[in-house]
């Protein structure tokens, strides 16, 4: 038995009715009835008291039953000397009784007291007052001295089974408090992990295509502002509200793909890659045997082969690209390389959030993946490793 189990309060699941079922509910309503009616019918049935010695009689079976709610009410509370003040008046009304000759219900109460103290409170305070009450039931007892060691120790075992049956109780109950709140957390925590998915793919699918409609509408703004002869820059200004439909376009595609996708009706990764490859004039190679890949692992492979294709049109228009999928055991790879370009960053360069690789890369290590770019004696590369 560890140390401190003589100083420990039982749980307060154990002495509270929470997690009781209604069939044990109406069985202790039961027994304390029919202490109840036991201890009433000892006092008033034999006919023992009449005038004042009956109004005491029953003043004393209502100090007993008040004292009795007491003591349940301060040992859930786990105030211990109000409990044991209690307990000494249940004591002080038991040898009340036996005083004036009521000894059936100076048992009663005694025996009350032993099997209630040895469940509700510590052990260091209820065996000495179990023995108390034990041993002046003992005393008092008229049977022999056999029989009334059998009985004076069958209830002191059986008071200390229902603690222990009511901290069985109280532990699984706690238990269930603590699973209960364990799933409510995962709950919350797969929420704010969902929440920040959610982030992601909006932050990653529409930065660039508004930053970059924004580089176009400010164009067209100043060459409205600036032009004498809207005519003459007719062609520029047309450009421009072109460039920003197509823009719009493919933010709009680019979020009706996230929302399949957090809806799990993705396409599969390599028809993706081809159609971004077609559209942007490059080269697709994939390596190993296809197969299904996750939903993350998905969303990572399509928005970095989208950010490092966006970083070339920046960066080095023109240039030739070749994009590689490759699928091992255990992991699935995309390599995006460019060979250069030949032409000068334009305007689009300036465009973004500087999120880009840098959001690419923490992506791919919420995955426990790696993401690597940067320049190389061809070009610029950058390299994509999660686990799938």
């Amino acid at each position: 038995m560890p140390p401190n189990a003589w100083t420990r309060w039982p749980l307060r699941e154990a002495l509270s009715k929470e997690g009781l079922s209604e069939t044990r509910l109406w069985i202790g309503r039961g027994i304390r009835v029919i202490v109840l009616v036991g201890l009433l019918w000892a006092t008033f049935g034999g006919g023992a008291f009449s005038g004042w010695g009956l109004a005491a009689a029953g003043a004393g079976v209502v100090i007993a039953v008040l004292a009795f709610r007491g003591f349940f009410r301060m040992t859930l509370e786990r105030r211990i000397w109000p409990s044991i003040v209690l307990f000494a008046l249940l004591e002080a009304t038991a040898f009340g009784f036996f005083l004036v000759g009521a000894r059936l219900p100076a048992i009663v109460v005694w025996c009350a007291c032993a099997m209630t103290a040895m469940e509700r409170l510590p052990l260091s305070a209820a065996v000495p007052c179990s023995a108390l009450a034990l041993g002046a039931f003992a005393v008092v007892n008229s049977d022999n001295w056999l029989t009334t060691a059998v009985t004076a120790a069958g209830l002191a075992l059986a008071g200390y089974v229902v603690r222990l049956d009511a901290e069985a109780r109280g532990s699984t109950q706690r238990l269930l408090v603590q699973e209960r709140a364990a799933r409510k957390a995962e709950a919350e925590t797969a929420a704010l992990a969902e929440r920040g998915r959610i982030a992601r793919e909006i932050h990653d699918v529409l930065a660039h295509s508004l930053s970059a409609q924004l580089v176009h509408l400010e164009a067209a703004r100043q060459l409205i502002q600036r032009s004498s002869d809207l005519e003459a820059d007719r062609e520029q200004l047309l450009e421009r509200v072109v460039a920003c439909r197509g823009m719009a376009r493919e933010g709009l595609d680019g979020t009706r793909e996230a929302l399949s996708a957090l809806r799990g009706e993705m396409a599969p990764v390599e028809d993706f890659l081809r159609r971004l490859a077609a559209a942007e004039g490059a080269q697709l190679d994939v390596v190993g045997e296809p197969r299904a890949l996750s939903a993350e692992a998905g969303l990572a492979i399509r928005r970095v082969a989208q950010e490092a294709l966006t970083n070339v049109r920046k960066h080095a228009p023109g240039a030739r690209v070749r994009m590689r999928l490759e699928y091992d055991e255990g992991n699935v790879g995309l390599v995006v390389r460019d060979f250069g370009g030949r032409g000068k960053p334009g305007e689009l360069a300036k465009s973004g959030s500087g999120y880009g690789l840098l959001g690419m890369r923490e992506r791919a290590e919420l995955l426990g993946g790696t993401l690597e770019s940067g320049p190389d004696e061809e070009g610029f590369v950058v390299r994509l490793k999660v686990p799938a």
